[in-house]
């Protein structure tokens, strides 16, 4: 273990946005490890903000490695990963999107794009993991309620996605974090095990559950208007539509071997996730 600046043994792992979806997870996973975890969100005992840098220092005293989920916003990063060298901080684990080095001059994903050249560019051993859509926003994120309502209406055509299980993200999170040296300087793209349409998945989501559920396919702009009548702002609703774009350019419909490689098994299938999540009866009205 490495020595703090004040003398003191770094050994915490921190997690930040540790209330999210990834960060309850692998905090969950290192805490079953034996790992000692500091929880860190807008609303955990350990606050951390992106948009207060005074929230920083705090977070990141007497800790060893950082799980970073990139903030929704350019240059945060760039300004973290100093303080974090400063701090003693050794390996950083930073969670990005799917193909983000393949975007190009869009606007969907800059955010990324500069949190992962910030994580590159540090002294710190470092490791990015890309991980497709998760399965998992079908029911915890926007794609649940229009599911509860009945219809689905994305701007997702023919070009199928390999959709990862959140729980594949953070088992892989776990082991990286928790692996030093084994994973350093090394870029994980994550899916799942074969590529699905989303009309295939709002179908096996609707036989499970045994609701009436239908997937429209609908243009971006659509997307967009019915986003902001749903109180998104109009950049939010933009840089979702833009996603869907992206997708549908085939840039992220093939399976790759990144969990097998970090955990040795193949990754859960879609349907592993439907079963598990109809079972819990939250696709019921």
């Amino acid at each position: 273990m490495r020595r703090s600046i004040d003398g003191m043994t770094n050994n915490n792992t921190l997690v930040l946005g540790a209330t999210g979806k990834s960060g309850r997870r692998v905090a969950a996973r290192l805490r079953m490890r034996g790992i000692p975890v500091r929880a860190a969100s807008r609303s955990s005992d350990t606050r951390f903000d992106w948009s207060d840098t005074g929230s920083w220092d705090a977070a990141l005293q007497r800790v060893s490695a950082v799980y970073v989920v990139a903030p929704a916003t350019v240059g945060p990063v760039r300004q973290f990963v100093p303080r974090a060298e400063a701090a003693g901080v050794q390996r950083l684990v930073l969670l990005s999107g799917r193909g983000a080095d393949t975007w190009g001059d869009s606007e969907f994903g800059l955010d990324m794009r500069d949190a992962e050249a910030a994580v590159r560019g540090s002294a710190l051993e470092w490791t990015i993991l890309r991980p497709n859509n998760f399965a998992q926003n079908f029911d915890e994120e926007l794609w649940h309620a229009p599911l509860l309502a009945g219809e689905l209406a994305l701007p997702a055509g023919e070009v199928p996605e390999p959709l990862i299980d959140l729980e594949d993200v953070a088992d892989v999170a776990a082991a990286v974090l928790t692996e030093p040296g084994r994973h350093a300087g090394q870029i994980y793209e994550l899916t799942g095990p074969r590529a699905i349409t989303f009309a295939e998945a709002v179908e096996l989501i609707a036989r499970a559950s045994g609701q009436p559920i239908t997937y429209k396919q609908i243009t971006p702009a659509e997307y967009t208007a019915a986003l902001v009548d749903d109180g998104l702002s109009e950049d939010d609703a933009h840089h979702l539509a833009e996603m869907f774009v992206t997708m549908q350019r085939g840039l992220l419909a093939d399976p790759t071997d990144g969990v097998a490689t970090v955990l040795g098994r193949e990754p859960r299938t879609f349907e592993d996730y439907v079963l598990r999540t109809a079972a819990s009866g939250t696709w019921q009205r």
